[in-house]
């Protein structure tokens, strides 16, 4: 499984991505359109500050812009540099730990590398869903401040730039990005699915095709928002519901699978010689990674019977 890891970890860029940059830039170099113009040179000037922002050891990261786009999504001022730094002194302390306990060296740089590959993914995972709890909960709100300013007679995007300025935190910073865009020549369609695609969140998407219907087919925006705001605070009651239903049956999962790994620990803290046998007789080594893989599957299976889509 590490050969696994490393061998995705070091296989070169993507040729499908680089041909489809490639024929990115040809269109955008004959595009006769305003609009095209603009965005090849905002993706030009965007591409040369990585170029120079990047270090060497960056650029053989492979899927370096989905990670780099990952972590945009935090909110935070993470570079993909310091990323990979945490990554490299979390399989050294995890190692070291792991040595210091006498575990084998294989084992020992199994758990570095699996520590170092998965906390800050983890931890990049828990503060962009964090940011997007923190969107959706004020997101209405941001709604219904646009439908105020729709009813007394301000354009669109005056009603973006006061939700902007009006409400902190990830909605004020989302459409501040979007008001900018909109500024620098983009359509309000494209500035709008652009911060949908960095969200990447359900409500963020009624909103921009509410947006672009009543673009395309007129009628009365300030009603439709009003509806769409209700209806989002519904959603996110009945995913309280939810929550408050499934939390007995997530508890109890958590215990089911921490528990044989709990006990693993403490029966190694105090008879490492008892469990040595899973680190070098081939028939417990089986077993013991057959476990592993059932316990996954396990964990896997309770997981999508807790896990409800609205």
């Amino acid at each position: 499984m590490a050969f696994a890891v490393l061998a995705i970890l070091l296989q070169g860029p993507s040729a499908g991505k680089a041909k489809s940059r490639r024929l990115a830039m040809v269109k955008d170099r004959h595009a006769a359109s305003t609009e095209a113009v603009v965005a090849a040179q905002m993706r030009k000037t965007i591409q040369s500050v990585g170029r120079r922002g990047n270090s060497s050891l960056t650029s053989l990261l492979p899927r370096r812009e989905e990670l780099e786009k990952r972590i945009r999504r935090t909110g935070k001022s993470w570079t993909l540099t310091q990323y990979m730094f945490a990554s490299m002194g979390l399989f050294v302390v995890a190692t070291g730990a792991m040595l210091i306990v006498r575990a084998p060296f294989p084992m020992a740089a199994l758990v570095g590398l699996l520590i170092s590959l998965g906390l800050p993914y983890l931890v990049v995972g828990m503060a962009i869903k964090k940011r997007v709890a923190q969107f959706n909960a004020r997101f209405p709100d941001a709604i219904d401040l646009l439908v105020r300013g729709l009813r007394s007679g301000l354009p669109v995007t005056e009603t973006f730039q006061v939700v902007s300025q009006e409400l902190p935190g990830p909605v004020g910073e989302e459409f501040k990005g979007v008001v900018e865009r909109i500024r620098i020549g983009n359509t309000m369609e494209a500035a709008l699915q652009e911060t949908a695609e960095m969200l990447g969140t359900p409500e963020f998407q009624f909103f921009c095709i509410t947006i672009q219907i009543q673009r395309e087919t007129g009628g009365n925006l300030a009603e439709t928002l009003a509806n769409l705001s209700d209806v989002l605070r519904k959603r996110a009651q009945m995913k309280l519901k939810i929550r408050a239903m499934s939390s007995e049956a997530k508890a109890s999962a958590y215990i089911v699978g921490a528990l044989p790994f709990f006990v693993f620990g403490v029966v190694w803290t105090v008879n490492p010689s008892y469990l040595a046998g899973f680190f070098v007789e081939q028939r417990l080594i089986v077993a013991g990674i057959g476990g592993l893989i059932w316990m996954s599957i396990g964990a896997g299976i309770m997981a999508k019977m807790v896990n409800f889509e609205i």
